[in-house]
């Protein structure tokens, strides 16, 4: 992505093998007829968009070319050994024409019980996978662990290897679960370093629906994520790396000239997604993928779609900054934010019409990009284009004036005070850069009494916001999960580790509504929901450059919020 969007959207191999045999989640296809091994299961087994009575489950089969057809059939049981069968197995063909990827929506399921399945074709058993249909009625706990931004050549999915056996409900991944870059541009782009190569055979930016289809598959024979995806259901929404780099409803900014027809690459994109992916198609089309997941009488959790059903190109200072005095017309910047449209008319009134009907304890967005308000002094933004260790050194200055006016020192001049005053929102791709559909969620929110909790990806860094209208009330929080592997704002700005602390303490005295930031280091989410309480605990993985990893405790942090009026304001737990 490119830097005005992952720096400001503030701002020897041991794996972790667990005796796990029992329910397969680590075995090989294996033949249990003595029939030919003419097919395997090379990319694993997973489950998603569980409902009460239902969930998805997604099989890919690796078959010789010449085979046209693969019959495949899915056992479904409540124990691990499948001699408690949950109703008849159901077969169903793939072909080449999806991929020879299998996805069976298995209805006829109890709410809030642990289910076991496995795939059968041509006499070979699939790995079994464990999934989980949601509770209904009363519901004292809701787990969720939360992730995004996957860059194959930055790292290693160690992130994913420590969630593996993490005691969640379900998984969240809020987008960018593939990059579309070749080797470089994902280094370039992510990190510092390359860390591994894509293989030759994927190793382009991928256009076409049989790159996509590749890259999928490069990802998914990964074991690490194929355990995490055997191991929970996930509830999945992309970004903007699984079409292309800061893509809106009609382009991208990493659509050039000379590739082809933006609509056609979208389209194909989100073919490959539903092919791979453990998601239930929309009646109203692959784009229009916002839905609903109803936790009992606690979590209404509502997904989001950010980047393609709707969403007006993003504005951008370089077109605001008069050449000549380099100042931002701030005045024209703003009114044309108020037209800037995110998630379309049809989505917002849906939205809204979830949120106001919902008497759920806690409404949770499950969506990509920040939505708390992250101003920042204006004099900082012209430089978006040539990020520098200047540039932090400048925003670290600015923090010291700011700590003085929250001092009231009375030695401050007014230049000063004017430096610090004079702010702008400057991610404009995240919700920053749309305030009146912000304004209208968080209005509905606040005048319903609601519980909101935000949840976003797509910054590579962890954040915690308290969300607050235009009027300075206290509408909820916002829970973001730093990425998997993706570099974040410590590699756009060259920051040593010890840096990268002070200057995370730096952006959360600059940024008012900012309570936790972490400028540094990768890892995920588990957020959870009681009726006392909504919680996120940010865990991180020590490093993504070496298979062998271990839990960085020292970077861990845990904030929580309290239901109810007056209450809605995050809370430091000690840890």
């Amino acid at each position: 992505m490119s830097f005005e969007k992952r720096f400001f959207s503030v701002f020897g191999i041991s794996f972790f093998v667990v005796v796990l045999a029992a329910i397969g989640f680590i075995s090989c296809g294996d033949s249990d007829s003595g029939g030919s091994e003419s097919v395997s299961f090379d990319h694993g087994v997973a489950s998603g968009d569980p409902l009460s009575d239902r969930v998805i489950l997604w099989t890919r089969v690796t078959s010789p070319e010449s085979r046209e057809t693969a019959e495949v059939t899915v056992e479904v049981a409540t124990d691990a050994e499948f001699t408690n069968l949950a109703g008849d197995p159901v077969t169903t063909t793939t072909t080449a024409e999806r991929d020879y990827t299998v996805k069976i929506d298995f209805e006829g399921l109890e709410a809030g019980t642990v289910y076991y399945y496995r795939f059968r074709s041509d006499g070979v058993t699939s790995p079994t996978g464990r999934t989980k249909t949601l509770p209904q009625g009363d519901v004292n706990s809701v787990k969720l662990a939360v992730f995004s931004c996957t860059s194959y050549a930055s790292g290693y999915f160690n992130v994913y290897a420590h969630a593996k056996d993490a005691d969640v409900d379900a998984v969240l991944h809020l987008g960018d679960y593939i990059y579309e870059y070749d080797t470089e541009g994902l280094s370039l782009e992510n990190s510092e370093e390359i860390v591994r190569n894509l293989p030759a055979h994927n190793d382009i930016e991928i256009l076409m629906l049989d790159d996509y289809r590749k890259r999928y598959a490069v990802y998914r024979s990964n074991s690490r994520l194929q355990e995490l995806h055997a191991a929970h259901p996930f509830i999945t929404m992309w970004d903007d790396h699984e079409v292309a780099n800061n893509s809106y409803k009609d382009g991208a900014s990493n659509h050039n000239e000379g590739e082809g027809d933006f609509e056609a690459r979208k389209m194909v994109a989100l073919q490959a997604y539903y092919e791979w992916m453990p998601i239930r198609e929309n009646t109203q089309g692959r784009e229009a993928a916002y839905r609903s997941f109803s936790f009992g009488n606690l979590v209404d959790l509502h997904m989001l779609e950010t980047r393609l059903v709707a969403r007006d190109k993003q504005l951008a200072y370089r077109d605001y900054i008069n050449p000549q005095t380099e100042v931002i017309d701030s005045q024209r910047l703003l009114m044309d934010m108020q037209s800037q449209t995110l998630l379309g008319p049809t989505q917002l009134d849906w939205l809204l019409e979830q949120l106001t009907g919902s008497a759920a304890t806690w409404q949770v967005l499950g969506q990509q990009v920040l939505m708390g308000r992250m101003g920042l002094p204006a004099e900082l933004l012209i430089h978006l284009e040539n990020p520098s260790l200047q540039l932090a050194l400048d925003i670290l200055e600015l923090t010291s004036i700011k700590a003085r006016t929250l001092q009231d020192d009375p030695s401050l001049t007014q230049d000063e005070l004017d430096r610090i005053n004079t702010v702008l929102p400057y991610n404009l791709d995240a919700w920053d850069g749309y305030p009146a559909e912000r304004e209208a969620v968080l209005g509905a929110a606040y005048s319903a009494d609601k519980n909101l909790v935000v949840l976003a990806g797509d910054t590579h860094n962890g954040w915690a916001n308290n969300l607050k209208d235009a009027d300075g009330n206290r509408v909820g929080v916002e829970f973001a999960t730093p990425s998997v592997t993706s570099g974040g704002i410590e590699d756009a700005l060259g920051l040593s580790e010890a840096f990268a602390a002070q200057f995370s303490q730096a952006v959360e005295t600059l940024v008012d509504d900012l309570v936790y930031s972490n400028a540094n280091d990768r890892g995920y989410m588990v957020v959870s929901f009681t009726p006392q309480e909504a919680r996120s605990e940010w865990i991180y993985v020590d490093t993504v450059s070496e298979l062998e990893f271990g839990e960085k405790n020292s970077a861990s942090k845990i904030f929580k919020v309290l239901p109810g009026t007056g209450n809605r304001e995050l809370v430091p737990v000690d840890n």
